[in-house]
């Protein structure tokens, strides 16, 4: 009976193509080699040598680091949003309230139907004021491109939601 030798080289050699995938599905090339490094330094740290289908492992692991970033993303969106919520509706008439929840929860369902970037774009344009020329720096776009963004993402809320 023979044993196998662990497979150090097999993770390297998807590098590229991990890359190529998510720069496509982030539509961002940097973010995309940030994952890429995230996955890397998760598989390596965990020990994996003697992984049957590295290929496929190192996809499914980057695809978790994603989701993860996703959630974390979502989760500190909507702390930000509810920051921006009036705090107290006592001396508001409760009709007016609940309508502005309703159409806060319409708004929120809309904003997840797009993709990250777009929700970005509007959450740093219109909650956090930041010009588009600041947020193509952050994403690492053109001003045209975060332009494009935002009418996207406004075009799909006069679409989505039911105004009160």
């Amino acid at each position: 009976m023979t044993h196998k030798a662990p497979r150090r080289t097999g993770f390297l050699d998807y590098y590229d193509e991990l890359v190529g995938t998510w720069t496509r599905r982030l539509r961002n090339r940097q973010q995309a080699q940030d994952l890429a490094h995230d996955t890397f330094v998760r598989v390596l740290e965990s020990g994996s040598d003697a992984v049957e289908q590295p290929r496929a492992y190192l996809h499914q692991t980057a695809r978790n680091i994603a989701v993860d970033g996703f959630r974390r993303e979502e989760l500190r969106d909507s702390k930000e949003q509810a920051a921006v919520a009036p705090c107290s509706s006592q001396s508001a008439d409760p009709e007016v309230y609940m309508r502005a929840f309703q159409l806060a929860e319409s708004v929120e369902r809309a904003l997840l139907e797009l993709p990250l970037n777009c929700r970005k774009v509007f959450v740093w344009q219109k909650i956090e004021g930041l010009t588009q020329a600041e947020i193509a720096e952050r994403l690492g776009l053109s001003r045209n491109m975060v332009e494009k963004y935002m009418i996207r993402t406004l075009r799909h809320l006069r679409e989505r939601v039911d105004a009160p």
